[in-house]
């Protein structure tokens, strides 16, 4: 079977997903197409010889409807010829457009492809694409759960109290990703990955403290809920659960023989994926089979990957993920994960792979694992090689 390699990965630095946040004001169409201009001229590719432009957006609706990806397309310039489509995985959106153009390159149904996505917060907020009054989930999916999901803010306390999280292990772990967020972009390490000189991520915060998230009132405590969950001990707060965000990043992907024939340097090649379902009710627990899964695919163990990206969704998510499997947390978002740069739904798959790639290129590791909780008890989980 064919290699599919990246050739080239940018993202935009991380805006707050609020109406004062630095990249409110960009369109998100025009956010995306921002981004793929830059990661077209960084590579030096023609953009006409794109088959294809996969993007991941959450919530498709008002600035972010009909078709995002190809509205971005059309206002970066490129060819009307150059085709594009819009992916729903939720926050596993643009990792699954990943999936998506690797396997089209693999298969030969794609020589070159685009794997993207852009979410913008400050706009669209989450829940806009559900009407005032709809239901969508339906009344199947009611009988077979009686008493109801849940919003994923309580399914991380219900897995924060599963494993015996205290508040100060969720708050430690949480000062440690604006802690090396913020010493990576002292020391120049994002300059790589990020389009837009001069600006940095919004939301990583220097000088945050233990102290300071301790300070900090839980944030979903709800009387119906801790009637049904009593072992709930209420430990998530605004500081260990990722913010709200706007960005976008791109990846570019295409045949180890075309990058040859075109004479570009592929810098990773991808080894294997995984998509897995789990407990709805949890939610967020997928990424623990998720990465049993894909390391089995990839035929590797857990002490092969040199780094690892997991999505910090909420502080416990990783923990728990980090119990189950053993890793090494020294591994594990090692310039800071999304509870410090951001977590722009659609855009935060492609986000972790542009940082992923570089974390590997400059610190000489050959493997890298990225996996990412998604709304419903969805993960994906993708290994790449640095080349």
């Amino acid at each position: 079977m064919r290699d599919a390699v990246i050739v080239e990965a940018v993202r935009t630095p991380l805006g707050k997903g609020r109406p004062n946040g630095v990249l409110h004001e960009d369109h998100p169409a025009d956010l995306l197409a921002r981004t793929l201009t830059s990661l077209v001229e960084r590579a030096g590719i023609d953009p006409a010889s794109v088959d294809d432009v996969i993007g991941g957006v959450v919530t498709q609706a008002g600035d972010q409807a009909l078709n995002i990806t190809r509205t971005a397309v059309l206002a970066a310039g490129f060819p009307e010829s150059v085709p594009a489509m819009t992916v729903d995985r939720q926050c596993g959106s643009s990792q699954q457009a990943l999936h998506i153009a690797a396997q089209g390159v693999q298969s030969g149904a794609y020589d070159i492809a685009i794997a993207c996505g852009v979410e913008s917060m400050s706009r669209v907020p989450m829940g806009s694409s559900v009407l005032p009054g709809s239901d969508p989930f339906g009344p199947m999916l009611a009988d077979r759960y009686p008493d109801g999901l849940v919003g994923q803010g309580i399914s991380a306390e219900l897995i924060a109290a599963r494993w015996e999280f205290t508040r100060e292990e969720l708050d430690a772990f949480a000062y440690e990703s604006h802690r090396r967020a913020a010493e990576a972009w002292k020391n120049g390490e994002f300059d790589r990955e990020v389009a837009w000189a001069g600006q940095r991520d919004e939301t990583v915060r220097p000088g945050t403290s233990p102290e300071a998230l301790a300070g900090l009132r839980p944030a979903y405590h709800d009387e119906r809920m801790a009637a049904r969950f009593p072992e709930i001990g209420w430990k998530i707060t605004a500081g260990n659960a990722s913010p709200v965000n706007d960005g976008a990043a791109a990846v570019l992907v295409m045949g180890a023989d075309v990058a040859e024939r075109l004479g570009l340097r592929p810098r990773a090649r991808f080894h294997a994926f995984a998509v897995v379902g789990d407990d709805p009710l949890l939610m967020l627990t997928a990424i623990i089979p998720a990465t049993e899964k894909v390391l089995k695919r990839g035929g590797l163990a857990l002490d092969d990957i040199d780094l690892f990206e997991v999505n910090e969704a909420f502080s416990p998510v990783v923990l728990a993920w980090q119990r189950e499997t053993g890793a090494d947390l020294a591994r594990v978002n090692v310039r800071g994960g999304a509870i410090a740069i951001g977590h722009p739904l659609g855009a935060s798959g492609a986000r972790i792979m542009t940082t992923l790639l570089h974390a590997l290129e400059d610190r000489g590791g050959r493997f890298g694992l990225q996996t990412m909780c998604e709304a419903g008890g969805l993960a994906n989980a993708t290994i790449v090689e640095r080349l």
